[in-house]
């Protein structure tokens, strides 16, 4: 009976240690949606990286770790910043700033480009601290 609870219980642990794909609650926007993740499931998906992730506050207050990229909210679309991006616009890009309005206006102003694949740091930097985790300044 022992060895059954003890089974039972293991079996309990093990299911609540896999983890959970992350889809972010998704947001509508004119030409299409982007997808807001909260800063656990952020870290979650940093963990198997496939994405390009993006700072976009202005000015400078720091980065998550792997960052790959920074560019001004209000200067997304210009052409240069746009060639710094995926060629594929369903490539999955995670966008951030650091209270999450300015990620919020540039993944408006990609997905109106096209881009279908985007997501969004909901409450920004101020958040994933508030949640504990660390910035790079």
């Amino acid at each position: 009976m022992k060895k059954l609870i003890l089974f039972i219980l293991v079996v309990f642990v093990l299911a609540g240690c896999q983890s959970k794909p992350v889809t972010g609650e998704t947001v509508a926007t004119t030409g299409g949606s982007y997808k807001n993740v909260t800063p656990n499931e952020l870290n979650a998906m940093l963990k198997n990286k496939d994405f390009v992730f993006v700072n976009v506050h202005i000015p400078f207050a720091g980065n998550i770790a792997g960052t790959d990229l920074s560019i001004a909210y209000d200067q997304v679309a210009d052409p240069a910043n746009l060639a710094q991006l995926p060629a594929d616009k369903n490539a999955r890009i995670v966008l951030y700033c650091r209270s999450g309005r300015m990620s919020q206006i540039a993944a408006e102003e990609l997905v109106k480009l096209g881009y279908t694949n985007l997501w969004n740091l909901a409450g920004g930097m101020v958040e994933w601290e508030g949640a504990g985790y660390q910035l790079e300044k």
